[in-house]
């Protein structure tokens, strides 16, 4: 386990917590406490320019490269009047280097197995194992290695 995650996973700690988060900022990394986060984190090039939005679940086996942002869409509304309930990322996800995943309303599901490509802007909810890609972000194909049809990318 590297030092980030360790840190990751000791930032709800009681008496250290608010050490750990100074700690993790240095790495500029922001998660905060009431995120929920599963086992096997795993967090690339010191997840440097990471941020999570308080309202975000990681599954277990979740992958992060450096300068992801999951967050709200509507970040001129006050918080307490936003349509984003949550963002759930799913067991095994990969979000790679510079992908935003933005919840607008309701809960945005990063479906299990899923990867969203560098840089990708995901909006909108997806299925298992999928591999989306581009601003903003489409299916371009499974994790499998299968690929979408072009029609469905038009």
């Amino acid at each position: 386990m590297s030092l980030v995650t360790a840190l990751v996973y000791r930032r709800r700690h009681r008496l250290l917590g608010r050490l750990v988060q100074e700690a993790l900022a240095l790495y500029g990394m922001e998660v905060p406490a009431a995120c929920e986060i599963g086992p096997g984190l795993i967090v690339f090039h010191r997840g440097f320019g990471t941020v999570l939005h308080p309202y975000t679940t990681l599954g277990a086996d979740v992958t992060l490269y450096n300068g992801v942002t999951v967050g709200r869409a509507d970040p001129w509304v006050p918080q307490e009047l936003s349509a984003m309930r949550r963002v759930v990322v799913g067991d095994g996800a990969v979000l790679c280097a510079g992908a935003k995943v933005v919840c607008k309303t309701g809960v945005l599901t990063v479906g299990a197995g899923t990867v969203v490509g560098a840089n990708a802007v995901l909006t909108r909810s997806t299925g298992p194992g999928e591999v989306w890609a581009g601003v903003p972000a489409r299916r371009i194909g499974m994790r499998d290695g299968s690929r979408v049809p072009s029609a469905v990318l038009a």
